[in-house]
Formats: structure tokens, sequence, C-alpha cells
């Protein structure tokens, strides 16, 4: 079985400093748990940024000064940074961070609700963003809330505006999209490309178990604040005890970590 992929989404869109003192919001932050949470064992940091308002941007500098951080800081973690639709509406911004010629960067390739919005992503709007990644040789990462996106993904590949092996973030327990079971995993899973490499990220309580079942399937993990603000119930959690939970369940059945290095050649960037 290939080594575990952890991915930290330490910041996300959703999470404020009145619902948990724990979540990084300024540039500093963010880098300070990335490296912890690199230290740990995850190999690939999902970055979100926020204005000095500590709303979602998706400004360039706000992007900057985090990877910026990183690199004084000598973390060779992978970087991939958000293009989602809360961060910006127009394709143009959405793509800004882009021009920090990232590893990788996240792509939704449809739109579905979120709790109390819409997540955005016209057709041609994914294209314009899937032909910068391109370009820029950017690995996407294909953010997964319903199995339409999948579809869209491969035909997106049959299109020429991605490249094999395609890379898959497999969403549940969004409100407003797929829940969060075992059966709608499977059935994710099931409707993936042979070659595709995927991950999960789990939202609510059943985070632990589905993440769990992912490592023993071969699949890879995303865990962070971004995506559960507690650890257990009425427990608040801190990016680095969200990695080492994934740590301890890997190592005990036997699954290796991967490191950046491991990740360039799962992803199949190693030579771009």
């Amino acid at each position: 079985m290939e080594k575990l992929i952890i991915t930290i989404a330490p910041t996300g869109n959703v999470p404020t400093k009145a619902m948990t003192p724990y979540v990084p919001v300024t540039a500093a932050e963010i880098a300070k748990d990335i490296i912890a949470c690199y230290a740990e064992g995850a190999a690939v940091a999902h970055i979100h940024a926020r204005d000095e308002q500590e709303q979602p941007t998706c400004e360039v500098a706000c992007f900057a000064e985090t990877v910026k951080l990183l690199h004084a800081a000598g973390c060779p973690i992978i970087k991939q940074l958000s293009t989602g639709a809360r961060g910006g509406k127009t394709g143009e911004a959405r793509a800004e961070p882009l021009t920090l010629n990232p590893e990788s960067a996240s792509l939704a390739t449809g739109s579905s609700n979120f709790p109390a919005s819409i997540n955005a992503n016209e057709p041609r709007l994914i294209e314009y963003l899937a032909k910068v990644m391109l370009a820029k040789k950017i690995k996407p990462e294909i953010e997964v809330f319903d199995v339409a996106m999948i579809n869209n993904a491969v035909s997106l590949q049959k299109a020429g505006l991605l490249r094999g092996p395609l890379l898959f973030n497999l969403v549940l327990g969004v409100k407003g999209s797929l829940p969060a079971t075992a059966k709608n995993l499977f059935f994710l899973i099931d409707s993936l490309p042979a070659d595709a490499v995927w991950s999960v990220s789990v939202i609510g309580p059943q985070h632990v178990n589905l993440s769990a079942v992912a490592i023993a399937l071969g699949g890879h993990v995303r865990v962070g604040i971004e995506d559960n603000v507690y650890y257990t119930k009425g427990v608040l959690a801190t990016n680095r005890a969200l990695v080492e939970r994934i740590v301890t369940i890997a190592k005990s059945i036997g699954r290796g970590l991967a490191t950046p290095a491991d990740v360039k050649r799962i992803w199949g960037i190693a030579a771009l």
C-alpha cells in the first residue's frame, strides 16, 4: 500500500476566533501551525488566506505572506492554495494566488450548496482555472462535493485541460451536500477513474471513523480546523492534535507516512 499523505487545512473560510481561539487567521499564525503540523507528519498544506478583518480573501499578498514565512522557515511542505468561491467571485480574482506558482491548488469542478450559501462554480470559470493551472504546471486537487464533479473532471481531462493521474478530495458532511456516511464514501470511490489519487475530508462527528476507513482502503486524509473545530464532542481541536491522531491511526495499522518528495511522486508532479 502506498504511503499515507496527510493534508493539513488549518484555516478555511468559516472558523473564526469567536468560534475557537485555536484557528489561525494571520499569516504568522497560519505558517506557525503548518510548520508544527509538518513536524508531526503532514506533507501537504491546504492554505486559505484572511484579510485584516479576518475575512476570506483571494488577495495574492495575503497568500504570499504565508508562503514567504514557510520558505523562510525552510519548511518543505507541499503548498496547495485555495481558489474557493468564498475568496473571490470572478475567475480572474480566484486565480490571483496561482501567480505564486504553488505545487498545487484546489479546483471545484461543479457547484453545490454550503449551509447558507452557494458554492458557485460555473463551467466557464472551471475551465478558466483549469487552463491557468495547466499553463503553470500546478497540480489541481479536484474538490468533490457531489459525484457529478468526478464526471466533470474526467471530461476536462479528455479535453486536455487536466493531466493524469487525477487528484480528488472527497468532501463529506457539508450541510447541503453529501452526508458523511460510509455508503457515500464507497460510492464516490467506486466512481473514480482507476488511476486516480484520492483523499477524504470529513466534516462533523464521523471524521475520525471515515478517515480511518480511507486509510485502510489506501486513500489519503485531510484534517484541520477548516473542516472540524472540535476534536471530540465539546473539546476544541488544534491543528496539531488533529494531525497527531491521524498519524497514530496510520501507525497502528502499519501504514507509513508520505514526505513532500513522496507526494510529488504519487501525484505525478516530480518531473514537472
